[in-house]
């Protein structure tokens, strides 16, 4: 395994929980989906109990006001369940630009100042990362594990993005004429 860096590592842990809120959604949008089948079920055996003491008029009715509500109900499963991925994945890209803009700051400052304290830092603060990383990834796991089994069927981790590493830009230095 090759060394990681902490804003790497960060951006990993952010990735995976993201993931895991996708994997929450898709338990949502699995159990709505049943909701609505259970609801569509009873329905249909309740209007076919009763069919016989209702006017032909009346059970079309019936008929079309059920499936309209059903209808409904599986546009704002699709509604609510779609918002909050795109929402889940404009907030983990937004953290990843962010920690890439801190690394980078971070990496500036250190060499306007000449010294490598942020950097001797995130060393220390290493081991507690690729902790925090493993705890992340079980978590993911479990999560794709619960939702395959709410599901139905195994969900597929999301393949890991290369991470992008913070590296130290070349700084134009302006030139003092005397």
């Amino acid at each position: 395994m090759r060394t990681k860096n902490l804003s790497t590592l960060t951006c990993h842990v952010v990735a995976s929980y993201g993931n895991t809120a996708k994997h929450a959604i898709t338990a949502y949008r699995t159990g709505g989906e049943r909701v609505v089948g259970v609801i569509e079920q009873r329905w249909n055996r309740s209007l076919n109990a009763s069919r016989s003491q209702l006017a032909a008029g009346v059970a079309r009715n019936a008929n079309a006001v059920q499936a309209r509500l059903q209808q409904f109900a599986q546009s704002g499963l699709a509604l609510t369940s779609n918002g909050a991925e795109s929402l889940v994945n404009k907030m983990v890209q937004l953290a990843d630009a962010g920690v890439h803009s801190v690394a980078d700051n971070a990496l500036w400052l250190e060499a306007k100042v000449g010294t490598t304290a942020l950097t001797r830092l995130s060393e220390l603060a290493l081991p507690a990362a690729n902790a925090w990383s493993r705890l992340a990834d079980q978590v993911e796991d479990q999560s794709a594990k619960l939702v395959g089994k709410i599901a139905g069927k195994p969900v597929r981790r999301a393949a890991p993005k290369r991470a992008r590493v913070a590296v130290r830009k070349a700084i134009k230095t302006a030139t003092a004429t005397v």
